[in-house]
């Protein structure tokens, strides 16, 4: 199951994204399309052989984008998620061994590509939900039950 929430600074991203695809590199990649046709024989042309896969990606990433824009809600802070770990929350975890983690729960759109994110839907992020500071957390794992315990919570008002 995947969850429709995204932070604001994750939404703004994921429109620029759009914009980009839409108004930069798709005409660029018909353009290309375009010229590489204009040369003659397609079946052996490899500038028009991959530049038509490119097109066909690009438009595939706008298709998706368009429809997962309209369904996204926005999720902004609020002074009332203070002292509690709810979406959007920078949280800073620790194991009984002693390796710490600190990461931001936020959308599972936004998660691609950052190390320090973790998606709402994870096992971890849903094990800390509504715990506050020296809260201990049982997260399931492959391995069995791990336990955590929170040393910090806080909430960017700013974009991180």
């Amino acid at each position: 199951m995947r969850t429709d929430l995204i932070t604001r600074e994750g939404f703004e991203a994921l429109q620029q994204e759009l914009n980009y695809l839409w108004r930069e590199k798709r005409p660029d990649v018909t353009a290309k399309v375009a010229w590489a046709a204009s040369l003659g024989d397609r079946s052996e042309n490899a500038d028009y052989q991959y530049n038509k896969k490119l097109l066909r990606e690009t438009d595939r990433r706008i298709r998706f984008l368009r429809k997962r824009l309209e369904v996204l809600k926005i999720v902004d802070y609020s002074p009332q998620q203070d002292g509690r770990v709810f979406f959007g929350a920078r949280v800073e975890i620790e194991n009984e061994q002693g390796e710490q983690l600190t990461f931001r729960i936020v959308g599972p759109d936004e998660i691609y590509g950052r190390k320090d994110y973790i998606s709402i839907d994870s096992p971890m992020a849903r094990a800390l939900l509504k715990k506050a500071v020296d809260d201990e957390a049982l997260v399931p794992t492959p391995s069995g039950s791990k336990l955590w315990f929170i040393n910090s919570i806080r909430y960017a008002v700013a974009a991180d």
